[in-house]
């Protein structure tokens, strides 16, 4: 018994060095191993790419956080204005439209403080702030939009570059070609190219996220201008 037992452990240990003998034989030296091993086989050129993921990200979190923030506009605000400038309480509809602090209650109150010129002086006081605040809104999108078109242009670079190396090595080893001596070129040319296309369809569609949300908010901002306008020309009761 104590024989066969003996027999067994013997057995189950031959057996475990041999996969590991067959595994190192199976896995050469050089393999990538990992997502980090694999982008560092991109070369220099990664760099700028990784730079441009994190710049995107950025530009997407903070735009997207504020334009949320612009977009939320309280639906009574139109109201209480209304019946603070029909009571006489211009102050209090400023400090209303202050407390808001929301590019809708800005324009309004640009308004508020025209009243009494003529409406077109009104209108154009207003169309001014509302330039201004859609430009605060879009900033940061024009460098989204060219990370989103960069992005691949530099990992297409890396391709080229790479097959460049490749072909170089190529010709350097005359009869003696290795395929080892090939795979930095190639592994630079093809990680270059994936990772500058994720980057790019990543920051294409969140440039495009944030686009429509800037236009739901300039399309809040255009209603409410024009409901204040026709509450400036109500007739007066």
């Amino acid at each position: 018994m104590h024989m066969l037992n003996f027999i067994l452990l013997q057995a189950s240990q031959n057996l475990t060095e041999g996969a590991k003998a067959v595994g190192k034989a199976v896995q050469p030296e050089g393999v990538v191993t990992g997502f980090f091993d694999m982008a560092m086989k991109g070369g220099p050129l990664m760099i700028p790419i990784v730079l441009l993921s994190f710049v995107a990200v950025f530009i997407f979190f903070d735009r997207y956080v504020a334009i949320r923030k612009a977009g939320k506009v309280d639906s009574r605000l139109l109201n209480r204005v209304r019946e603070y400038i029909l009571d006489g309480k211009i102050e209090s509809a400023f400090t209303l439209c202050r407390s808001e602090n929301t590019p809708t209650s800005r324009m309004i109150e640009k308004g508020i403080s025209r009243i009494g010129r003529p409406m077109a002086d009104v209108t154009t006081a207003i169309e001014n702030v509302g330039n201004l605040e859609v430009y605060k809104l879009e900033k940061g999108l024009p460098v989204l939009a060219s990370v989103a078109g960069g992005a691949p242009m530099i990992g297409f670079l890396g391709t080229v570059t790479g097959m460049i190396s490749a072909f170089y090595d190529m010709a350097n080893a005359g009869n003696n070609i290795d395929i080892t001596l090939l795979s930095s070129g190639i592994y630079q040319a093809m990680v270059t190219t994936v990772a500058g296309l994720i980057v790019g369809i990543v920051a294409y569609f969140a440039y495009n996220i944030l686009v429509t949300n800037v236009e739901k908010v300039v399309f809040n901002m255009e209603a409410a201008t024009s409901d204040f306008m026709d509450m400036l020309n109500e007739p007066a009761k």
